[in-house]
Parts: C-alpha cells; sequence; structure tokens
C-alpha cells in the first residue's frame, strides 16, 4: 500500500504487511482467510486468481452487493 502519491519516477513510500481497507469488486463476497488478489487493469482487489496478482487474505468477511467496494485485507509481503 503506498502511503501517499507520488511524481513520476520519484521514490514513495510503502506497507509490505499490515491489515488495510483496500476497494475491492463490488459484486462478490468474502469470507475471513479467503485469498485476495490484486488486478492491475482495474485497480482494485477481487478474488479471482487469473490473471492477477496474490497479496494477502481477507480479514473480515464482507458481503457482494454492488455498493460493498471496500475489503479488510492482510497484506502478506511473502507473495
Amino acid at each position: 500500500m503506498a502511503a501517499g502519491d507520488a511524481a513520476l519516477n520519484e521514490p514513495v513510500e510503502a506497507a509490505l504487511t499490515g491489515v488495510f481497507d483496500i476497494t475491492k469488486v463490488g459484486s462478490q463476497a468474502w469470507t475471513v482467510g479467503a485469498k485476495v488478489y490484486w488486478n492491475d487493469t482495474n485497480k482494485r482487489t477481487t478474488s479471482v486468481a487469473i490473471s492477477n496478482t496474490l497479496i494477502g487474505v481477507a480479514t473480515e468477511a464482507v458481503a457482494g452487493g454492488a455498493g460493498d467496494t471496500i475489503g479488510r485485507v492482510r497484506l502478506n509481503a511473502s507473495f
């Protein structure tokens, strides 16, 4: 997780571990412990593994309604 914005080619402070509330795909329900992936095309987290990068696991269940767009994720730097 970036701590803020940075200009192109400028350093940015980032966290590789910890628990964060991150934008997710609204149509997906998550259970505690579900693997969470980063979809770099849509700039959102997802439960879909295909073509996405594993970043951690869900630490709270979240519903799958269109308005459920924030998920709590424990990042794991070893992925």
